[in-house]
């Protein structure tokens, strides 16, 4: 089922200020960054390793970019800090298929578009101790350069 942690997203006010505490402290790149205007989040994904299937684990740093965006209404309710912890799966729709089975809530009918050309779905918190769960199929990696 999920094969890895795929990434971490962690909230904040000021994304060019975060992203270079993340690289000046830890010494991570930035590997990709994108505004999603559907999410209403600019967004950088900071490399942390590669994996074993092929993929790669991740910081995803999240600055909202409207009043109206989850991660603005999250923010103005918790602070900057962890957003949400994302793990990999090769079939987002029959794993989500399957924790629903279970009687855990998804929280979109259907995956959408995530970072770098992933799909995604979210698990809803109250299900999950707590904790807002995503699960992520990504996007073949043909290169860094995106």
């Amino acid at each position: 089922m999920l094969t890895r942690i795929d990434h971490i997203g962690i909230a904040c006010h000021d994304l060019d200020a975060t992203v270079e505490f993340y690289t000046s402290t830890y010494g991570f790149t930035v590997f990709h960054e994108e505004v999603n205007e559907e999410q209403g989040v600019r967004e950088a994904m900071l490399k942390i390793n590669e994996t074993s299937d092929g993929g790669a684990s991740y910081l995803q740093l999240l600055e909202p970019t409207r009043e109206d965006s989850t991660v603005a209404k999250w923010l103005a309710k918790n602070g900057e800090g962890v957003h949400h912890i994302a793990f990999g799966t090769a079939d987002v729709d029959g794993d989500a298929a399957a924790v629903r089975d279970k009687g855990v809530r998804v929280l979109y009918e259907e995956p959408r578009r995530g970072s770098m050309g992933s799909r995604i779905t979210f698990l809803h918190p109250k299900d999950c101790h707590g904790v807002l769960t995503e699960l992520v199929t990504s996007a073949p990696v043909e290169s860094s350069e995106h």
